[in-house]
């Protein structure tokens, strides 16, 4: 690892992003330009500390998780991301098989604009790629990979979000969906190990992956157990990447309805006083 150049890079990608670049609100007058260090911390959902110490060349060595983080945070194109794991002594992610995990700083800033809105983007493994404030305050901040079909089938709190009678029809969603991903791409082994893990440690996937149910997700009507707001009945919408690896998912409330208002004032608490939650 280049720890010298590794942050001078980092510096100067963090001072040429503006708060409005992404999704953050500029708040009180700043005294240098770009992004503070602790925002960088947080979109990347590492430490201030940690973030801190690559920045003044003195950091342990990043994972390959972290650096995809650090890409993503700073708006990185993937000659730039490429150039990150160079200079921390790994080679870039190629992605040959599978999706790509890179997201185009262009879909980043679509992402970033829809400031009232939940939205996320997900890889066609069901990873979490990004996410903007909104989607954090509605369903917990995502750390870095986390995979919303695996929490959902493994981890115990990763129905909380949704009411009881709502559980199975999203059960054969996510193994319906990921069927259909794995016929598109049967070359994808990280996808493969993924369906295999899910049929040894879940008996409710494996029951529902012989039943060989095939969707595509798409738009649909979903409802959310916020612990603040309350129950929120929103319009799920998907838009597909230029590659089909990724796509875009959008929640909104039609005017008028107690979910927008709601809504509304989710917007409005944010992030304060707000456990983490998975989704």
């Amino acid at each position: 690892m280049d720890r010298e150049e590794t942050a001078h890079f980092l510096r100067r990608c963090r001072a040429r992003l503006e708060p409005s670049d992404v999704g953050l609100a500029a708040g009180a007058r700043r005294r240098t330009p770009g992004l503070r260090r602790e925002e960088v911390a947080q979109l990347a959902g590492m430490s201030v500390d940690y973030y801190t110490r690559l920045e003044q060349a003195r950091g342990s060595r990043p994972s390959r998780q972290m650096l995809t983080a650090l890409a993503r945070a700073l708006r990185l194109s993937e000659d730039e991301r490429d150039h990150l794991f160079h200079l921390a002594g790994e080679e870039p992610p190629r992605d040959t098989q599978g999706p790509t995990q890179h997201v185009r700083p262009g879909l980043l800033m679509v992402l970033d604009r829809l400031y009232d809105a939940p939205a996320q983007v997900i890889s066609a493994r069901g990873e979490v790629l990004a996410q903007n404030a909104m989607a954090a305050a509605l369903v917990g901040v995502a750390e870095p990979g986390r995979n919303i079909i695996r929490n959902y089938f493994l981890d115990p709190a990763g129905r909380n979000l949704f009411p009881p009678e709502d559980h199975e029809m999203h059960a054969r969603a996510h193994v319906a969906q990921l069927r259909a991903t794995l016929a598109a791409r049967p070359q994808d082994r990280e996808l493969q190990e993924m369906v295999a893990g899910l049929r040894a440690d879940s008996a409710e996937f494996a029951e529902l992956w012989e039943q060989h149910e095939v969707a595509v997700r798409r738009a649909a009507v979903k409802r959310f157990r916020h612990p603040v707001v309350g129950l929120l009945e929103l319009d799920c919408e998907v838009l597909m990447g230029a590659d089909q690896g990724q796509v875009l998912v959008v929640h909104s409330a039609r005017p008028g309805t107690e979910a927008h208002e709601r809504l509304q004032l989710l917007r409005v608490l944010g992030l304060q006083d707000l456990s983490p939650r998975v989704s």
